[in-house]
């Protein structure tokens, strides 16, 4: 009875098509209604002050409450600020969807989103970076087309970073960021469906842009990846980001940036 609970969930359409599922962004589709996700990621740059490599390490958990709503919750430990490994951030994430139009083999879907960070981390660098480097809030729109094999996204929102420390010198250089993406997945395998458990392979290629709202430091990377899915459940991403141009002083410089990130829903996991 499970197993056919799950063809007609996949057949269906309830569930995030494959290329749907960016590496470095949010889609405007939802997780399933009633599933929780298990997330962990670990991602590797070079710091261009120590020279040392240093690595952040993410782990999440995230719940569709139901069609239109989702809400995640993460936290993080690294040593990117300083010489031990230790626990750096929270950050919580809430996505709705209010516009959704299907049709076979394609549909178009927006949604509004939003996330609020606390970073232990003291500001040193101008980008604004809310998934552990900094404090502070976003709110956005994302909209996503599905074509087939295809699936393109575009998103933009507004970053504003909070400040808890009474020392102004310690306050950030940049404190208001409009962030814009562009993100573009296609389903390599497999070539035709036939059940739910079948691999998918997924390329994706993201651009991922951010001007300073209060001055003209700006940058804009671009993201490649890919993607294996077992299951239909366990999704297992690696990927890389570099910057193709730009003037903020960033944690390194030329910007590069790997990730490798692991993710498990469980459909139906709360009756």
């Amino acid at each position: 009875m499970k197993r056919v609970y799950l063809l007609l969930l996949f057949f269906t359409g309830q569930r995030l098509n494959a290329q749907e599922l960016y590496v470095f962004t949010e889609p405007a589709s939802n997780m399933p209604a009633k599933a929780i996700g298990i997330y962990g990621s670990e991602r590797i740059l070079k710091d261009m002050h120590s020279l040392k490599t240093t690595n952040r390490t993410t782990l999440g958990l995230e719940y569709g409450i139901n069609k239109r709503l989702m809400v995640h919750g993460y936290t993080t430990f690294s040593n990117m600020y300083l010489t031990n490994y230790r626990w750096e951030s929270m950050r919580a994430y809430a996505k709705y969807r209010f516009l959704s139009k299907d049709e076979v083999h394609k549909h178009f879907r927006a949604a509004a989103f939003g996330k609020f960070a606390y970073s232990k981390n003291i500001w040193v660098y101008d980008e604004v970076d809310l998934d552990g480097h900094q404090s502070g809030w976003q709110l956005g729109l994302v909209a996503t087309q599905l074509l087939h094999k295809l699936a393109v996204s575009a998103s933009g929102s507004i970053n504003r970073v909070l400040y808890f420390e009474k020392d102004k010198l310690l306050r950030p250089p940049v404190k208001n960021a409009f962030d814009y993406s562009l993100s573009a997945g296609y389903l390599l395998l497999p070539k035709e469906y036939k059940d739910y458990k079948q691999t998918n392979l997924n390329i994706y290629c993201e651009l991922l842009g951010q001007k300073s709202l209060d001055d003209n430091k700006y940058y804009v990377d671009i993201a490649p990846a890919l993607q294996l899915i077992f299951n239909s459940a366990t999704k297992v991403n690696i990927g890389a980001r570099f910057e193709l141009t730009g003037n903020m002083h960033r944690m390194a410089e030329p910007y590069r940036t790997y990730m490798i990130s692991i993710e498990h829903t469980i459909l139906n996991a709360v009756k």
